[in-house]
């Protein structure tokens, strides 16, 4: 490669063909040699260097003294050459001899592939659920952004319900122009669940509704904003709370032994009526008492709740939407119960774990201790 800038005598096109004519063969000869990495640097710093560039050089020295209708040809001749270099560098380089490559030694120990395994909150997941389709439950799931009606209107949330505040809800934002019942927010429950397969099945019901829901929750060492739940339904006729009491019975038995026992105490939900606190005997200390279950012999566990009328009633009511006649809801012919509980809660029973946090954070040290 040479560094002498070759001299233009003038701007017609004769000249210019020339003077480009020479470079693009000096730029060909140039890349012939290209066959190691540092060639490659060489000739491009030789001729695409920013300061001294022989490119760069050129086009300084023969801009400064071209007249304005020489410029354009000149432009277009230069940028050829700029990608005749260009294409040069990007071409690959002289093939390099393989290695040898060595004979296969059988002798010596394989490559151990561990392969991956479920996340502990999945496991425990998928463990409720096939205990539910042992009993010939089937699973159902929905979005986890959900309309306000679906959330709390047809589930018999009054207005003024707390869980409808901000504080407790995560609201989807610019929403105030909708409808309240349209309105959407982030699901706080897989209840929705229920109202959506009503409305687009009639009775009888079993389902179980595994997924993620989203609370405004301050992150502690039980409470975290996204968590995960399994709800259950079971609609048909001549439906009671004994069987809602046998069912969960025979769950807790099958997740926590057959020695565990359960017990039932009145409370409230909105779409359960009457509803229930389950509790079960401590599975750490047999029911004696201890610092786990606060020394009562009894850790609660879930909701549940015969399914309140007013429910049927919302259900019914988007039904005859579509079928005037639609009577499949009618709380003086069917009944049913639902129930809910808390993944990660039953996972850190299960697992020993004390901090809810655990579960998310992706430490693989956390994590391996399940495999």
């Amino acid at each position: 490669m040479t560094d002498t800038i070759p001299t233009l005598s003038s701007y017609d096109e004769t000249a210019l063909e020339a003077a480009f004519a020479t470079l693009a063969e000096e730029v060909r000869t140039s890349a012939a040699a290209l066959t190691t990495p540092e060639a490659q640097e060489n000739f491009r710093l030789h001729w695409l260097g920013r300061k001294q560039g022989r490119l760069k050089l050129i086009s300084d020295a023969w801009l400064k003294s071209a007249p304005p209708e020489a410029r354009k040809p000149l432009g277009i001749r230069f940028n050829q050459l700029k990608q005749q270099i260009e294409q040069a560098l990007e071409a690959p380089a002289a093939p390099i001899a393989a290695p040898k490559v060595q004979a296969l030694d059988i002798t010596l120990p394989g490559v151990i592939r561990t392969p991956g395994i479920a996340h502990p909150l999945l496991s425990t997941m998928h463990e409720i659920v096939r205990v539910f389709h042992h009993l010939g439950y089937s699973t159902n799931l929905g979005p986890q952004v959900e309309s306000d009606f679906y959330n709390f209107e047809a589930l018999n949330f009054p207005q003024d319900h707390p869980a409808r505040d901000t504080q407790d809800t995560l609201q989807i934002a610019n929403q105030h122009a909708k409808p309240s019942r349209d309105r959407l927010l982030m699901r706080t429950h897989t209840s929705p669940v229920q109202i959506r397969t009503m409305i687009a099945q009639a009775p009888p019901i079993r389902i179980v509704i595994p997924g993620k829901v989203h609370r405004n929750d301050a992150a502690d060492a039980t409470h975290s904003p996204i968590f995960h739940q399994i709800e259950g339904l079971c609609v048909d006729t001549n439906i009671t709370f004994s069987d809602l009491k046998g069912t969960l019975d025979h769950a807790m038995k099958a997740l926590f032994g057959s020695a565990v026992k359960t017990r039932f105490f009145p409370s409230f939900f909105p779409f359960t009526e009457p509803s229930a606190d389950v509790q079960i005997s401590c599975i750490f200390c047999g029911g004696s008492g201890c610092r786990k279950c606060k020394h009562s012999g009894w850790i609660e566990l879930l909701g549940c709740g015969m399914v309140d009328p007013h429910v049927f009633a919302s259900v019914t009511e988007e039904r005859r939407k579509i079928d005037p006649a639609d009577d499949a809801y009618n709380p003086e012919k069917i009944t049913g119960f639902a129930f809910g509980m808390g993944v990660e809660r039953i996972a850190m029973m299960l697992h020993g774990v004390s901090d809810i946090g655990h579960f998310y954070s992706g430490d693989m040290r956390f994590l391996e201790q399940f495999a």
